[in-house]
């Protein structure tokens, strides 16, 4: 009897959803395309005096995009496709993966060679405020994220629901189970991304490996809030929030934002690494990071200040662990949280603000110049000082790009980025410095 009943409110709420088209050939005949072709070249030049070895230089040219596939929603269902590729050419001497397959690299497979993978395929149903997804999907969210500043998008596999409460919040729940990092062709268990060679001593052979997050958003036109939770099965579990208040002081649009990002290893894991032979070196992961940020808008101008403290707690691993291209700080670089960190097994190692102890204070200036004639033009200056009584010296980043935009498909980038005492933590507490990291990188992108 409660299966007839199920499978009846099932039926009825089918029937009721909302409909672009009638029938399956309608859905794929009124399906929409679109995509991107993107142009990306990358230099990292490094100095290595810190370490005595010799510098090191390393470029890549690729060429590739996406081609996305969406039908038509019939009653509330939709299923969309999304193509994925990098193509490098013109390679010798040293390379930059980082545009290509540095993911498939730490896998064992070749890091230079170009790849294609289908990034998206997932079927959706809509029904009034309530939306479920399944299957593999490109997602944005503080600590699981796209993270697009090279040639691909990551994305997850798993299973999403959205429930809107009113026009100015919403309810969210996600049962992730695969990652496929931007610079890999191949989905891998979620937590066995992160930790790789250590899955099994971290989190325990026999462990579900999933990672279940819940969130809520609120928003309206003076103000916001955003919590999220991250349940990282017997791994780690993350809880983000942030909020902030829009106001005006004469001609100036502001906003004041503060955020705040607390995570603590649980289940096997918070027994696991205590052992002196952990991957951790024995310390269990516990971490405690606030941030605020001042926006400012004037005209075409836009300043922004943010204050970002990882604290310190040299009995813990307290380091962010971000092994899925989150971002979460207010001080983010296009420098921080390097690549490898969602490398694979890559979890628990950390960069500049991220390192537990590390304090960052970031000023960017960006400028729009349609009103001077320069339409499509623009420049961004950011600078971050991050500071740590870990490190020997200060890390000093800094940051340029001149973007210019033709239209809404065609954008072209030149982005030149500096960093002095480059610093990282290994997964064992021991960090390195680089006097001095360049990188240089010219991005274009046509999208349809």
């Amino acid at each position: 009897m409660k299966k007839i009943i199920l499978s009846t409110l099932v039926l009825s709420s089918v029937l009721l959803a909302n409909s672009d088209v009638q029938t399956i050939a309608d859905a794929f005949n009124n399906a929409t395309t679109s995509g991107n072709i993107k142009y990306y070249y990358i230099q990292t030049d490094k100095d290595n005096t810190y370490s005595n070895t010799a510098n090191t230089s390393a470029y890549a040219n690729s060429i590739g995009g996406q081609l996305k596939f969406d039908t038509a929603r019939l009653y509330g269902f939709n299923a969309g496709l999304t193509f994925m590729t990098t193509n490098p050419f013109l390679l010798s001497g040293a390379t930059d993966t980082s545009i290509i397959g540095k993911d498939n690299g730490a896998m064992g497979g070749d890091a230079t060679k170009s790849f294609s993978v289908l990034g998206e395929a997932y079927i959706s149903y809509l029904y009034k405020n309530f939306g479920i997804t399944y299957g593999r999907k490109v997602i944005k969210t503080p600590l699981m994220s796209a993270k697009e500043v090279r040639m691909l998008p990551s994305a997850f596999n798993g299973l999403y629901t959205s429930y809107k409460l009113n026009a100015n919040s919403k309810l969210g729940f996600n049962y992730i189970t695969a990652f496929k990092q931007r610079t890999s062709s191949q989905y891998v268990n979620v937590i066995k991304h992160a930790l790789g060679a250590n899955t099994d001593a971290v989190v325990g052979k026999n462990s579900d490996k999933f990672v279940a997050m819940a969130n809520y958003d609120y928003a309206n036109e003076n103000s916001n809030v955003n919590l999220y939770d991250y349940y990282a099965n017997d791994f780690i579990n993350s809880v983000y929030i942030d909020g902030g208040y829009n106001f005006k002081v004469s001609k100036a649009k502001l906003s004041l934002n503060g955020q705040y990002i607390n995570q603590k290893s649980i289940g096997n894991a918070d027994t696991n690494l205590l052992k002196v032979d952990s991957v951790t070196a024995g310390k269990r992961v516990s971490v405690n990071a606030v941030g605020i940020k001042l926006n400012a808008k004037i005209a075409s101008s836009a300043f922004t200040l943010a204050y970002s403290n990882v604290l310190k707690n040299s009995k813990y691993h307290d380091s962010l662990v971000l092994p899925w291209d989150g971002t979460p700080l207010f001080t983010d670089m296009i420098t921080s949280n390097d690549l490898f960190q969602s490398i694979y097994g890559g979890a628990f190692k950390a960069d500049s603000t991220y390192i537990g102890g590390s304090q960052g204070i970031k000023v960017a200036y960006k400028q729009k110049f349609d009103s001077l004639g320069l339409k499509g033009f623009s420049t961004n200056f950011s600078y971050l000082n991050t500071s740590n009584s870990r490190f020997a010296k200060n890390q000093n980043d800094y940051n340029i790009v001149l973007g210019y935009r033709h239209n809404k498909r065609f954008s072209i980038a030149l982005k030149g980025i500096w960093v002095s005492n480059n610093s990282v933590i290994s997964a064992d507490g021991q960090i390195t410095q680089l006097k001095l990291l360049s990188q240089y990188r010219v991005i274009t992108n046509y999208t349809f």
